[in-house]
């Protein structure tokens, strides 16, 4: 049986203590030769990991009130759990959905410069603010899982976002990430300009659980984390996967999220 590769703290302190002193030189060094930069902006600032206060203002967050199940805002507080249209309409096979924010221009800037530019320098920061907007449910969770990419996308872009989320998650929840326990066995075309119906047919039958993949999760408690949450056709599929491969609960995570409309 295969095994999955799985990350979480180190178990030895004094290891941890030396990680830590070797990130924080290679840190220091990095901002000499490049200094930190707002994400948003470019305009320089006196640490990494965070926004500029115009850029921040500038960031859509989702707060409560929002619906239960997808996260969806509300524009006013009717009383806890307080389902939306959509969700007692057409419940989604996942348990809950929750993101940080919603995909204007300064969070669509922060995805694609993850995503498209190389900066996975961004991960921590936009994993610190998913870990507060879930709500509890990482904490509650037993593993964080990323959505996978097919190995053929993951070679040509070199990484996969999501996993770059879901690893930084690990860290600062301490909660173990695995990495190959979920495979994308179809390779899809890219979902932007599809509509809903032909988003759900391109990924329809294009995830799989590896045999350790299924005696890890079983009855698990998942976080599924990706980037953006748009028709939410991808991470149905992938949620439909893992609950025929016996996960308990599913809670999906994203970074974005784009409201009914155009995309």
């Amino acid at each position: 049986m295969g095994e999955i590769e799985a990350e979480a703290l180190p178990a030895i302190p004094l290891r941890q203590g030396i990680a830590r002193r070797l990130r924080g030189l290679g840190r220091a060094a990095l901002d000499i030769v490049y200094p930190p930069a707002c994400p948003g902006c470019d305009r320089l600032l006196g640490s990494r990991a965070s926004l500029c206060p115009q850029c921040w203002s500038k960031l859509g967050f989702i707060e409560r009130p929002y619906c239960e199940v997808l996260g969806t805002p509300f524009t006013h507080d009717l009383g806890p759990g307080i389902l939306s249209a959509d969700a007692i309409a057409t419940p989604p096979p996942f348990d809950r959905l929750r993101s940080v924010a919603l995909y204007d221009d300064l969070a669509r800037v922060l995805v694609h410069s993850l995503k498209y530019r190389d900066r996975t320098d961004l991960a921590p920061m936009m994993a610190q603010w998913m870990l507060r907007a879930g709500d509890g449910t990482v904490q509650a969770a037993d593993v964080i899982l990323p959505v996978p990419l097919h190995r053929f996308r993951l070679i040509w872009r070199k990484f996969n976002q999501a996993a770059e989320l879901a690893r930084a998650l690990g860290r600062l929840s301490e909660k173990p990430v695995l990495i190959d326990a979920v495979r994308r066995t179809k390779r899809t075309r890219r979902q932007i300009g599809l509509g809903p119906r032909a988003r759900e047919e391109n990924v329809r039958g294009a995830f799989t659980v590896t045999p350790a993949g299924r005696e890890a999760l079983f009855g698990r408690r998942v976080v599924l984390v990706d980037d953006v949450y748009t028709t939410g056709a991808t991470v149905a599929a992938v949620t439909r996967t893992l609950k025929r491969a016996g996960v308990s609960d599913i809670t999906v995570l994203t970074f974005a999220r784009a409201l009914p409309g155009p995309i």
